[in-house]
């Protein structure tokens, strides 16, 4: 009898965390995506990519340009019918800084760009993983030559190489999102319809010392609330990332408020080979953000949009002290999303909540079973002694 109860009561505790997890489906967004201008005739200097994604009542444009740095600026605006305007002379000439708009221009509620500056290299000679002298000429990303965007399925590979190159390329590839999901390969970031995710690596590339290791300089461009602050929060669950209980959010936000505009979010992890498992792991560390000199002639995107932007710089730095140096692979990658509103925060999946209530459950049961069966006896055996025969 006891048995069937615990085993009633396991059951309806497994379809209630069942039902509860399952929840209901995702916002989604309208995604559509094209080259401007839309054209094979225009001679290639870089791309301008525009990816459009609608909801009900809003629009996110995400533009990926390669004319100078990589760049990636977000607009958010709160109508599904804006729509990016370009004069495409004026923007190749860089004659003026509105010669890419967002229309209606009133509709904009939040406006921010992340450039790809710089790569540099240094040579670890004491393995400190810390850049000291031994700093090499830093790669400008503005003279790399970059080859045509490749469009596939919502997603945007840019590679390209400097010019010093021998051998290899840094390649960037932007995925647009329908709705809330999680990377395919490590470190598997969970993404919102809010946000888009950008993948970085460094393949092949000759290092100009046996011990190189690489920095990557980022730079946060915006109007009046730039990425300012970098919160790192922790966590308890390593089920999708394994052994990374922290992520980075380098995020906007206004006069101080703890509400969130816009953010970068990543975790401090990079990988040493494009299939990565748990062993091919490098850390990530960030500097402390740093305003810095307009971006300058360096994006042509910046230039186009931005009347009198603010520039935030950040480095982020592959390995540490004792790790592998770059030349064991000769490959690094680096993930990260760049999206509107609070960044997405990670939670138990389905699975391990079911295990969780199942194994603290079942001792909870045997215990609350154990106890009523203790009692049952105990006033069965008081009731038989309570009744003695009579002569």
């Amino acid at each position: 009898m006891a048995d069937n109860r615990m085993t009633m009561i396991v059951g309806v505790l497994a379809l209630c965390v069942l039902t509860t997890t399952r929840g209901t489906g995702p916002d989604r967004r309208q995604l559509s995506m094209h080259l401007i201008p839309n054209t094979s005739s225009v001679p290639h200097d870089g791309d301008l990519l525009h990816v459009r994604a609608v909801g009900n009542n809003d629009t996110l444009h995400f533009l990926f340009c390669s004319l100078g740095a990589p760049t990636l600026l977000l607009v958010h605006t709160d109508t599904p019918n804006s729509t990016v305007e370009v004069n495409w002379t004026d923007f190749v000439a860089r004659n003026s800084s509105s010669s890419l708009k967002v229309e209606p221009e009133s509709s904009v509620q939040y406006s921010g760009a992340v450039v790809f500056s710089r790569l540099i290299e240094y040579d670890d000679v004491n393995d400190t993983a810390t850049p000291t002298s031994d700093v090499f000429p830093p790669y400008n990303l503005h003279d790399f030559i970059w080859a045509p965007l490749n469009l596939s399925d919502f997603t945007a590979l840019l590679c390209g190489a400097a010019p010093t190159f021998t051998n290899g390329s840094l390649c960037l590839k932007l995925s647009a999102f329908e709705s809330e999901g999680r990377g395919q390969s490590l470190p598997h970031l969970l993404h919102s319809v809010n946000s888009s995710q950008l993948d970085v690596w460094l393949d092949g590339v000759l290092p100009r010392a046996p011990q190189s290791r690489f920095l990557l300089e980022l730079q946060a461009v915006g109007g009046a609330y730039p990425l300012s602050r970098v919160n790192v929060r922790q966590s308890i669950d390593d089920e999708f990332t394994p052994s990374i209980f922290k992520v980075s959010e380098w995020v906007s936000s206004s006069n101080g408020s703890s509400d969130v505009l816009g953010f970068l979010q990543w975790k401090p992890v990079a990988y040493r080979k494009p299939c990565p498992i748990l062993e091919d792991a490098t850390p990530v560390c960030h500097s402390g953000p740093h305003p810095q000199m307009a971006v300058g002639n360096s994006s042509t995107l910046i230039l186009g949009f931005f009347s009198a932007p603010q520039t935030i710089g950040l480095n982020l730095s592959f390995g540490l002290a004792g790790e592998q140096f770059y030349n064991k692979t000769r490959y690094l990658m680096w993930t990260m999303l760049m999206g509107v509103g609070p960044p997405p925060v990670d939670s138990f999946s389905s699975l391990v909540i079911g295990i969780m209530a199942v194994g603290l459950g079942i001792p909870i049961v045997l215990l609350l079973v154990g106890g009523v069966a203790v009692c049952v006896h105990k006033r069965r055996k008081a009731a038989v002694v309570s009744y003695q025969p009579i002569n």
